[in-house]
């Protein structure tokens, strides 16, 4: 049973969330504010913080460049009700996961927790496999099943695996260009255009996954038997 830290000040939300975790299949950990949080860390194997932003003391955002300090590389999800743009960005820059704006839909946080726990997975393993395709994190390499093997480019390679790695999910051109080329990177975002015709070019025949243009948005991939509109 995976285990999940519900950092939360307030005493009736964290009550619920921590059943609605629970209900999901979860062993959830109550945290009242970011300091019980940490020294909580010392006792329990945490697989993922659901982590809130606004609290007594240290914030959410510092809570995370904490974390991320001491090289822990668990999943954080953030709640808020905040949502501007500037928060969000904010909080993924701070080393956030995921992020989700009050009040929180039961099923998509679920949804959402599942969907980071199985990331972590991928990320640990460093290999992630769809259809009868085996992508390498380490050697760079994408396999074919009955196939060759492809070693990509560091760019190409990394841009498919994110992706792939969220299957369905839109991603714009700057939120890959921050994360692949980095935030202070000058380069012009129509190179995510590039590298996406680059992919597509090698494999043109793939019946498993297909990245799809999100006209004024940006990319998503989609796997097999996903709807392609």
């Amino acid at each position: 049973m995976f285990a999940v830290m519900v950092v939360e000040d307030d005493a009736v939300t964290r009550r619920l969330t921590c059943q609605v975790l629970r209900r999901g299949g979860y062993d959830p950990i109550p945290a009242s504010d970011a300091a019980e949080a940490l020294e909580l860390m010392d006792r329990y194997h945490v697989d993922l913080f659901l982590l809130d932003v606004m609290m007594p003391g240290m914030d959410g955002f510092e809570f995370i460049r904490t974390v991320r300090g001491s090289r822990y590389e668990t999943p954080i999800l953030m709640t808020t009700a905040k949502g501007s743009l500037s928060d969000k960005r904010q909080a993924f820059s701070a080393g956030a996961d995921d992020y989700m704006v009050k009040p929180i839909d039961e099923e998509e946080l679920l949804l959402r927790v599942s969907a980071l726990l199985r990331r972590a997975k991928i990320a640990t393993e460093r290999r992630l496999t769809v259809g009868r395709y085996a992508l390498n994190y380490d050697a760079l390499s994408v396999s074919e099943s009955g196939g060759g093997e492809q070693i990509l480019p560091q760019k190409e390679f990394l841009l498919l695996f994110k992706l792939l790695s969220y299957p369905g999910k839109i991603f714009t051109r700057r939120q890959l260009m921050d994360e692949l080329w980095g935030m202070e990177s000058d380069t012009d975002e129509r190179t995510v255009d590039v590298h996406i015709k680059r992919l597509r070019d090698r494999f043109p025949d793939c019946r498993d996954f297909e990245i799809v243009t999100i006209r004024g948005l940006g990319y998503r991939a989609n796997l097999n038997g996903e709807d392609k509109k």
